[in-house]
């Protein structure tokens, strides 16, 4: 016979903060544990841990939660999301997410999958700030959207308004041409590539 798994399932509302208030969190996992002493209040989950937040939903081998009315959350291990009303996914080695100011930042072999603007993203260190809809990537940096694929160690993706700016040896390959330069703009709604300082290029017709 199967063994049952033991499931933990915790629902709470928030009401001390007024940013806050009214907000459903919600979390699971094999196992609990932790502690509410005053200034050291730690929720462990492990073992297939989830935590939802809002529209965000977060999976991880390990999670901690803590902080002033359960501000952090730290997922470690088999790291995946989803910022569910906007179709942004999201993998990675290790996640810290800041309820209040509502930023996600990833570090590792992270990606990042915004659905909505066909727009994929790897890095090293990724941070998303959910309300200004802005996106930092950090070494190692590919972007990939229909035609186009970007390297470059640092990147902005400002979401809101469709556009990348490139900058640290940045690359983009368009179909079979290759665009160089200090800095460069990419506009995603018509692929129009900007490029400052020491401008080079290949085209190939």
């Amino acid at each position: 016979m199967k063994a049952i798994r033991p499931v933990i399932f915790f629902i709470a509302v928030f009401g001390a903060a007024p940013m806050l208030w009214g907000e459903v969190f919600t979390f699971r996992a094999d196992r609990m544990s932790g502690g509410r002493a005053t200034g050291r209040e730690i929720t462990i989950l492990t073992g297939n841990a989830e935590v939802r937040s809002d529209n965000l939903l977060l999976m991880a081998d390990h999670i901690e939660i803590h902080g002033n009315d359960n501000r952090f959350i730290d997922c470690i291990g088999n790291v995946r999301g989803v910022e569910e009303a906007k179709e942004i996914f999201f993998q990675t080695d290790r996640l810290r997410y800041d309820r209040t100011l509502k930023i996600a930042r990833l570090e590792g072999n992270s990606t990042m999958e915004d659905r909505q603007n066909e727009l994929v993203a790897r890095a090293h260190f990724i941070e998303y700030d959910e309300d200004q809809e802005i996106a930092i990537f950090q070494i190692s940096v590919r972007l990939f959207k229909d035609n186009l694929v970007c390297r470059a160690d640092y990147a902005v993706y400002r979401r809101n308004e469709r556009t990348l700016a490139l900058s640290g040896f940045p690359v983009v390959y368009k179909n079979d041409d290759e665009f160089r330069a200090e800095r460069i703009r990419v506009d995603l709604d018509t692929d129009d590539v900007i490029m400052e300082g020491d401008v080079r290029g290949t085209l190939r017709n």
